[in-house]
């Protein structure tokens, strides 16, 4: 049984995650991991609170995990605690405890960064504003380079991205 690598896909609100995450699954004939936090926002019918913040990353956790078992080659994972944790930081200015421990575990093989090139567009409840998300994207970039993690930016449409995505990861073993 050949090892699952695991694709981290992180970048700001409207970005793009979702839909490449989901392109690259198909592509690769393959699974990929939704963003639990909008089943959550849209189950619970509100944002989280900060109270929320290790949940939700725990759930997707857990969720990456579940997934991994029927996926072949790579597994597409739309978001980490990784962006939980920013997502703390920035509305709350600091993270608990547990969701530290849990974003520190940032174990995938390759990490793609959707830039925030495209329109942005509202979302009900979950999205805030254009310039939310430059600034979001911006701590991303900072954070993966403090802790010294490589990543790719993915830039341009969707078939552009995938053009990017697809030839990185191919050539990755």
């Amino acid at each position: 049984m050949t090892q699952v690598l695991r694709v981290a896909i992180l970048g700001a609100e409207s970005s793009g995650k979702s839909t490449l995450a989901a392109a690259l699954a198909a592509h690769f004939g393959t699974v990929w991991v939704p963003e639990y936090l909008r089943e959550f926002v849209d189950t619970s019918g509100r944002v989280p609170q900060e109270s929320d913040q290790f949940s939700i990353a725990q759930t997707q956790m857990a969720r990456e995990d579940a997934a991994a078992r029927q996926a072949s080659r790579f597994l597409f994972c739309d978001t980490t605690p990784l962006m939980t944790a920013i997502y703390s930081r920035w509305y709350w200015n600091r993270v608990d405890a547990q969701l530290s421990l849990l974003e520190q575990r940032h174990a995938y093989a390759y990490t793609l960064v959707t830039a925030p090139d495209g329109p942005w567009e509202a979302d009900g409840l979950q999205r805030e504003s254009e310039a939310v998300r430059q600034t979001i994207h911006e701590q991303v970039v900072q954070m993966l380079d403090e802790r010294g993690i490589g990543y790719s930016l993915v830039t341009g449409t969707l078939e552009e991205r995938m053009v990017q995505a697809t030839r990185l990861l191919t050539a990755y073993r």
